[in-house]
């Protein structure tokens, strides 16, 4: 079988990608991935360990169609049985891919939604919808996810809600207090983190705001977010703006980013739109207490006033003020951190795992 996705940059969706890798069912999922941009390859070597072939289609950018023909002559090479394409970029290439094959030759094709539908432009929105066939087998991460789907999709989606590798999460949590020095943060400081690539949808502007709010009403606080993206330049323009120096300090891509949560207090996520993020499953497996906004499936692994906050997206003074609320309440911080504990338990991928192979086999039929 084949898995199809965008590239192999340090993503949601792309970290599922390894994580099924890793724990599949080697009796039953023999797969090979395919990717379309080259330049997207952070995790190529985590994915090399699994023992999956990888092949990059050769893309210049996500619209460029040779890729599709690439794709086509991959799947005559390799005869797959199933298709399961990860983003709606390459679900629409795919479709084109596919329908040009002989039906005896065809695989069957398996689309996964990682965001709500608004979250993408309105022209791939259209061609989604336009080239969609009921001959496929759709699946969205959220309740969320799917809500946002046209209509006439909607009652055949399935939702198969993903995780994290649990284990390897929390054995981050030893290197806490080593992670703490090597970053500069005292034992009395709050350390609030959030891990988003640096695109509009992740809500980084707010969240800059938000932090010039909390470092203005509060003392003993620093900022810090993980992630990479073509808003880079913009985001620091505007930290240095707002004035925040060393409190908001951008770290780019980290390999070890997991490592780096496990220093954090506060978890904050500002999205804009959300499918089910992954970062946020990573702290509350790690105990981290959450503030975020109130977008996608966040709602669906997290419960307001338990072991998160949840504000409105786009209001930065109200996540300022529920930051602040929990920055000078530690107990309340060690309350929401035990129950974000237990949220982590129920988090494990493996379950999505199974049940995403269950569905390739009741594809393929008896």
């Amino acid at each position: 079988m084949l898995w199809l996705i965008k590239g192999l940059g340090a993503g949601g969706a792309e970290t599922l990608v390894v994580h099924s890798a890793r724990r599949r069912d080697r009796n039953v999922v023999l797969p090979h991935v395919a990717y379309l941009l080259a330049h997207k390859q952070a995790l190529l070597g985590a994915l090399a360990e699994t023992d999956v072939p990888a092949t990059c289609l050769g893309a210049r950018a996500s619209w460029d169609p040779r890729w599709i023909v690439a794709l086509r002559r991959l799947c005559r090479a390799e005869q797959f049985d199933v298709v399961h394409s990860h983003s709606p970029i390459t679900t629409i290439g795919a479709r084109l891919a596919l329908r040009s094959l002989p039906r005896r030759d065809r695989p069957r094709l398996v689309t996964t939604e990682h965001n709500v539908w608004d979250s993408h432009a309105p022209a791939t929105r259209r061609a989604d919808a336009a080239t969609a066939r009921g001959d496929e087998i759709h699946l969205a991460v959220s309740e969320a996810v799917r809500a946002s789907m046209p209509p006439r999709l909607r009652p055949t989606t399935r939702v198969i809600q993903y995780g994290v590798d649990v284990a390897a999460v929390r054995s981050a949590a030893a290197g806490r207090d080593e992670m703490r020095r090597s970053l500069g943060i005292a034992s009395d400081e709050v350390l609030i983190g959030t891990v988003a690539n640096l695109r509009a949808t992740k809500g980084y502007p707010d969240l800059l705001a938000a932090a010039a709010k909390v470092l203005h009403r509060t003392t003993g606080v620093r900022f810090v977010a993980l992630g990479q993206g073509p808003m880079q330049q913009a985001l620091h323009e505007q930290a240095a703006k707002l004035g925040l120096g060393e409190h908001f300090r951008f770290l780019g891509y980290r390999s070890d980013a997991v490592d780096v949560m496990a220093a954090f207090d506060v978890f904050c996520l500002a999205s804009r739109h959300e499918g089910l993020p992954v970062a946020l499953m990573e702290a509350l497996v790690l105990g981290i207490p959450v503030v975020a906004t109130d977008v996608g499936g966040t709602a669906e692994i997290v419960t307001d006033g338990r072991e998160a906050v949840l504000v409105p997206a786009g209001e930065p003074d109200r996540l300022a003020a529920a930051l602040i609320a929990v920055v000078d309440n530690p107990a309340r911080r060690r309350e929401m951190a035990v129950a974000a504990h237990a949220r982590g338990d129920t988090l494990d991928v493996g379950r999505a795992i199974r049940d995403v192979e269950a569905v390739y086999r009741e594809g393929l039929g008896p």
